[in-house]
């Protein structure tokens, strides 16, 4: 059953065929990063502008060179958690392609998709695991019994790690999104000249807490007054040291917890080198696997929306009303309408 998935959560336009014989067979995605970058954050209204713009023509062009639209048998869309518009453009788009090719189609989770991402090139989805979920608007540990068993373990209790990351990154005078400019920062930043608390570090909980890194930073950059460049970095590595290892105590903690055999990290900040290297030695020490998607499966694709709405091609149907919704808690997807 070839399922073609459209993802239109945030800034991204993305397009994918997931093959359940040879996985993803064509992909295809437009990011929105320079059209925001001078805002130093997404803004709703152009996002979902450029969705507008972007969307028939990345079918056109990018999909259907490789893919006969006739031969999609399943359309699955973002249809939640995410911004109201842009969801709407998305879903609009695929309920317009259902009905001119009398196909059925899926509203499917954001987030059920990055949970299924890290298995896009396994040859079968695997159940027990522990995953960490980061990205610039979620912070979760969640421990997955099954497709659709999800439970929330520990989040942030207030800034999620990549927005912390984009926050630091415009103190620091960085490009949006900030993740990857501060990785880059950081190399040639100097560890112990900054220290920075580690957030909720000795607390008995699994919850995680980034504003006060974020509002450390601010001080330590009001006490220098006129940064250097190698202050900037200093400051850089130092902040992603103590993000890193926040996340690092707290999946160590839910993982002796637990003791799933398979650990999982996927979202955007799945991507920093230095959280894959805390990770995978938490890892080893807990006699677990550890299982990452290729990096262009870790920020917003749609060959995660694809795959996950071929795993729940059962719960397709032919109704045209409007699931969207911008807040979509894990909990709720026992069933797909739930």
């Amino acid at each position: 059953m070839l399922t073609l998935g459209i993802e239109t959560s945030c800034d991204e336009t993305a397009l994918a065929v997931y093959d359940p014989e040879h996985g993803i067979i064509a992909e295809a995605i437009y990011s929105q990063i320079d059209l925001h970058a001078m805002y130093g954050g997404v803004v709703p209204e152009l996002a979902s502008r450029d969705h507008c713009q972007k969307i028939l023509p990345l079918l056109e062009n990018n999909i259907l060179n490789t893919v006969d639209i006739q031969d999609i048998q399943l359309i699955a869309y973002t249809a939640g958690p995410g911004l109201g518009g842009a969801l709407l453009i998305g879903e609009s788009f695929a309920q317009g392609l259902a009905i001119a090719l009398n196909l059925p189609l899926i509203g499917v989770n954001h987030l059920e998709g990055h949970l299924q991402a890290p298995f896009l090139n396994q040859n079968e989805v695997r159940h027990p695991l522990l995953t960490l979920l980061v990205s610039g608007g979620h912070s979760m540990i969640i421990d997955v019994a099954d497709l659709g068993q999800y439970t929330i373990l520990g989040e942030s209790r207030d800034d999620a790690v990549g927005e912390a990351f984009d926050k630091v990154a415009k103190l620091l005078d960085l490009r949006y999104p900030g993740g990857p400019e501060i990785e880059k920062l950081a190399q040639n930043g100097e560890l112990g000249v900054f220290n920075f608390p580690i957030p909720l570090a000795d607390k008995d909980t699994f919850d995680m807490s980034f504003s006060g890194l974020k509002t450390s930073v601010l001080y330590a950059l009001q006490d220098i007054k006129t940064p250097s460049d190698q202050d900037k970095a200093n400051i850089a590595i130092a902040f992603q040291e103590a993000a890193t290892s926040a996340l690092a105590k707290k999946v160590h903690k839910a993982l002796t917890h637990t003791k799933r055999p398979l650990l999982v990290c996927t979202g955007g900040v799945a991507a920093n080198k230095v959280l894959r290297s805390k990770l995978t030695e938490i890892a080893k020490n807990c006699a677990a696997e550890i299982l990452f998607p290729e990096l262009k499966h870790c920020t917003d694709n749609a060959a995660m929306i694809a795959y996950v709405g071929y795993l729940r091609r059962k719960e397709a149907s032919r109704s045209f009303q409007s699931i969207v919704k911008s807040r979509w808690p894990l909990k709720t997807l026992s069933s797909i309408h739930g």
